[in-house]
């Protein structure tokens, strides 16, 4: 059965047939009526929210079998098409272009974000190695303080005991001393006499030690020779810390000088030395007052004045002597005072 339409062209059932979107629906045939010959089909679109429902019949229909899929000839097949048809020919919007791109910039953008952020357990790694690497440099300052005698040669150890042990038993005797005058002090009528006794024996020691009085009492006898001005204070600054108290120098030529708190030695041009302004020649001798036992051990250490002095090409005698007398004094110096401007 065909249908004539206006070209005068006739149109078979094929030509009323709509491209399958790949799901068949169940179709509808429509007879043809007598009236309805020579007027086209009209086709009867799906609904796009009942797209699994049977088409409507045409109008004009007899009867519609929902469930026969056979169609008698000259029948009009209508297909729904769904509206979400895998079929690219029938979509409206085109995909974008660049959506694998973007995927792949925000995968991109992840893995950073997942890079830059630490970890608990790193964090917690980077603290404890900081904490560790404070510790061992307070360790390693701690040693270094503490290092300082264990890195001093023996000789120098020797040195120091020593000038502590001389220290110790000159304050001993301080303190005996000082308790006996305060005693004789606060006793009556002799304490009176003892004040005026310890004032005379005060007044001689300052005056031993300001070199305006004589002196005389056990100590060495010191020959120094080929040595210079600094051989000269290594040995007085050695005395006076092994107990040496009252000293005094003198060269070969003649001319003494007594040893003070401000004497100084300096190397004189064309050999000698110049003590307090006057000009020694070698070999010198030194006088000084003290305790024997002591001050020997201390010039005679290992690396000390005499090691020195031997190492430079000079040389140390030593005589140790029950009375030795130092008779080079000084004046009086005459001191001044500083005044207030108002």
């Amino acid at each position: 059965m065909t249908d004539r339409e206006d070209d005068g062209r006739d149109r078979t059932p094929a030509d009323f047939e709509l491209p399958t979107a790949g799901r068949k629906p169940p179709a509808i045939g429509v007879p043809e009526s007598a009236g309805d010959r020579g007027a086209p089909a009209v086709d009867v679109p799906a609904s796009t929210g009942d797209a699994g429902a049977p088409a409507a019949a045409v109008p004009g229909s007899d009867d519609v079998d929902p469930d026969g899929p056979d169609t008698r000839p000259g029948d009009l097949v209508v297909e729904e098409i769904s509206p979400t048809s895998p079929d690219s020919s029938l979509s409206d919007t085109p995909e974008p272009a660049s959506a694998g791109s973007d995927l792949e910039n925000s995968g991109a953008r992840q893995r950073k974000a997942v890079l830059k952020r630490p970890a608990p357990a790193g964090t917690l790694i980077w603290v404890l190695l900081a904490l560790l690497g404070f510790t061992l440099v307070v360790q390693l300052r701690s040693n270094d303080a503490d290092s300082g005698l264990s890195t001093m040669r023996q000789e120098d150890l020797v040195q120091i005991l020593s000038d502590l042990e001389a220290r110790d038993s000159r304050l001993n005797t301080d303190i005996e001393t000082l308790e006996r005058t305060r005693q004789q002090l606060t006793s009556g009528v002799e304490g009176r006499q003892a004040a005026l006794e310890e004032a005379n024996k005060r007044s001689r020691e300052l005056g031993l030690l300001a070199g305006t009085i004589p002196g005389r009492g056990p100590g060495l006898d010191i020959v120094l020779d080929r040595v210079k001005a600094s051989d000269v204070l290594n040995t007085v600054q050695e005395l006076r810390g092994s107990g040496g108290e009252v000293m005094q120098i003198s060269g070969s030529a003649g001319g003494s000088v007594r040893i003070v708190a401000s004497t100084y030695f300096v190397d004189a041009a064309g050999g000698g030395i110049i003590a307090d302004g006057d000009r020694l020649s070698g070999p010198f001798r030194l006088l000084v007052i003290g305790s024997p036992e002591t001050m020997r051990p201390a010039l005679q250490i290992p690396g000390g004045v005499v090691a020195s002095v031997k190492s430079d090409g000079g040389s140390v005698t030593m005589d140790s002597r029950a009375v030795v007398e130092v008779t080079a004094v000084r004046s009086a110096t005459a001191l001044q005072y500083a005044r207030p401007v108002s």
